[in-house]
Order: C-alpha cells, then sequence, then structure tokens
C-alpha cells in the first residue's frame, strides 16, 4: 500500500468484539524475522477456498484474481474463484475501506454478506487483505520488540478522516493495540511484511516509519508454507463416536493437523474437547463446513473444549498444535452429549 493514511481494519466477529485482543497468537520464524498468525482461525490444509465477487468491475476483479494466488505458491491450499452460492470467501469493492476477516472467522458470516472488501486497489492491497483471510494479524500488532511509538493525536487526526472516517474505538483497536507478550512466541518485527502498514514518520514520537510493501516478504512465504506445509499430509478423518469415551491421538510432526468427524444424531448439546499434556488449538465446522466454534484453552490446562447447541447432521474437528513451527505430542479426544 503506498505511503499514505489508508489502512485496512480487522473485520471482527461480533462475538471476538467481547474478548481481549490479546487472544492466543503464535509468530514464527527466529533471529529478527517473525510472522504472525491467528492459529486457531488457520484453514484445514489443502482447503480448496471458493471465492465469489459481489460486485466490482472485470478490471478489479481481473485484478485480485492476478495477485491473490501468490499466496497459494507458498501456502498448501487452493483458491477457486467462481460464482459458488456457498464460497466461503465473499469480495466487496465497496466505499467502506480495506478490511477482511481472519481466517476461518470468514465461515460464520452469512452468505449474502462479504467477508473481504476493497476501498482501493493495488498489488499490495490484495495481498494485505488475502493475508488476513488466511490467518494473518496485522505486525505493527506485535508487541515483540516493537520500536514503535505511536504520535496519537497525528494519527487519530489523519485516520478520523477520509477516506477512513474511523471513530476512536476502531482506531485503539487496530493501531495502538498490541497482542499480550505471554500468548506468543517470537522475536522482533518484520519491517518488510506485506502485514505492515505503510506510514510516515509524523505518525510516531521517534521518526519511525515504514516503506510501501507491495510485495509478499521472505518471511510472509515462510509463514504460508509453515502454518499450510505442503509435506504434511492432513491425519484423518477419524470416526469418532458420541459417548464412546476418549480416543487417544498424537501430534506425530510439526505442522501437523489431525481431523475427525462425527455424527449429532439429535439436536442438543455436544462437548468436543481433548486432555493431556499438549498444548492444542480446536476448529469445530458443521454439516454446510461453516464455522461453529473455535477453541484454544478453555479445557485443562492447555487443552481445548468446545460445546455448543448442535442440529442433526455430521460434523467436523481440526485439532492443530499450538506451536505449528515445531509442536507435537500425545493427546486424547472424545465428544458427548448433554
Amino acid at each position: 500500500m503506498p505511503l499514505t493514511d489508508k489502512v485496512c481494519f480487522d473485520r471482527v466477529p461480533p462475538l471476538d468484539l467481547r474478548r481481549p485482543l490479546a487472544g492466543r497468537m503464535v509468530i514464527l520464524g527466529n533471529g529478527r524475522t517473525r510472522a504472525a498468525f491467528q492459529i486457531a482461525k488457520l484453514w484445514p490444509n489443502e482447503t480448496t477456498i471458493r471465492i465469489r465477487f459481489i460486485g466490482g468491475t472485470a478490471a478489479q476483479q481481473a485484478l485480485v484474481k492476478q495477485h491473490a494466488v501468490q499466496w497459494v505458491a507458498h501456502a498448501n491450499l487452493k483458491f477457486v474463484f467462481g460464482t459458488a452460492s456457498n464460497s466461503q470467501v465473499r469480495v466487496a469493492f465497496n466505499d467502506d475501506g480495506a478490511w477482511s476477516y481472519i481466517g476461518t472467522d470468514a465461515l460464520g458470516i452469512p452468505a449474502d454478506q462479504p467477508t473481504m472488501n476493497f476501498g482501493w486497489l493495488d498489488e499490495g492491497v490484495i495481498l494485505h487483505e488475502f493475508g488476513h483471510m488466511l490467518g494473518m494479524i496485522h505486525e505493527h500488532q506485535n508487541p515483540q520488540d516493537n520500536p514503535i511509538q505511536w504520535n496519537k493525536p497525528v494519527v487519530n487526526a489523519a485516520l478520523s478522516g477520509p477516506p477512513n472516517f474511523w471513530d476512536q474505538q476502531t482506531i485503539d483497536h487496530n493501531m495502538y493495540a498490541k497482542y499480550d507478550v505471554s500468548q506468543i512466541n517470537g522475536s522482533d518485527l518484520d519491517p518488510t511484511s506485506v502485514m505492515l502498514y505503510s506510514f510516515p514518520a509524523s505518525w510516531t514520537l521517534s521518526g519511525f516509519h515504514t516503506d510501501p510493501n507491495e510485495s509478499l516478504s521472505a518471511v510472509d512465504k515462510a509463514f504460508a508454507q509453515r502454518v499450510y506445509p505442503r509435506s504434511v499430509v492432513p491425519v484423518g478423518p477419524v470416526e469418532l463416536s458420541v459417548f464412546e469415551g476418549m480416543t487417544e491421538a498424537n501430534i506425530g510432526q510439526p505442522g501437523e493437523e489431525d481431523l475427525y468427524k462425527f455424527t449429532a444424531r439429535t439436536a442438543g448439546r455436544y462437548t468436543v474437547e481433548t486432555e493431556g499434556p499438549t498444548d492444542l488449538v480446536m476448529t469445530l465446522l458443521g454439516p454446510g463446513g461453516g464455522l461453529v466454534a473455535q477453541d484454544d484453552d478453555s479445557g485443562v490446562g492447555r487443552n481445548p473444549r468446545i460445546v455448543s447447541q448442535l442440529i442433526p447432521g455430521s460434523y467436523t474437528v481440526q485439532v492443530r498444535h499450538y506451536n505449528a513451527a515445531g509442536g507435537t505430542g500425545r493427546y486424547a479426544i472424545k465428544v458427548s452429549k448433554g
């Protein structure tokens, strides 16, 4: 994105608005480079993501298609642009700023509403918003050795006016809030990441500024390769029986994701949970592939636990290690009702 006050903002689901920003994050990399993503909101590896445009000119749509696919050169995902009514991602071109839901949050948005929007269009903003769609967060919100000291009166004045017209809550959430350092693994901010805003020296007290990042950095590419690896095939899906007790399992290699299926034969309150010493995150997908819930540490220790009212149908459970870069370990999983 050009050096300007045009900046994107995170579109946050209503439930997440009631949660602190400092959710569980993983920061990948070592030395002085890293990339940040919300692991609980990653797509299952090898997912085909269907993308439908809501409006826009033929030229605008072509530009999005041209640049967005740079991500799948590194991530083990597939983008299919079309008109399918069940597209997981819907792209609009409204005069509503640039924004995207993070990762699989898009699955919880009604099918007639956009999950991504381009109020302006160039290569940098396309890569940035599709980075959010893959699960990446804003680079400047990394708390680790972050040199940015905002000149808040200047930033507030710039972002409250055109072209953004943000209110103070939006500015605070997208500019000043940082993720809790106790809940991440990582090192310094990557100044070349496409997920870092371009902003002038006048926005900071120290004169720190960033140049336009119009292409994927080496760390951005490493992020895509590590969290959506081609060398790791998803395990499963393994069929789980409700009420049958724990099923023993193992994250055998870094980046592995384990998939499970179970059938809710009657409507009711179901619990899906893991046990054991391994730090896990879990996503529950519904009969149509829509997002039901995501969780990290609601269970015992570092185990995820999802409790939800379900209708009859077949459900998919995705389990990953919190540390996608290097985590392995044993665990057990079960589904119960009532």
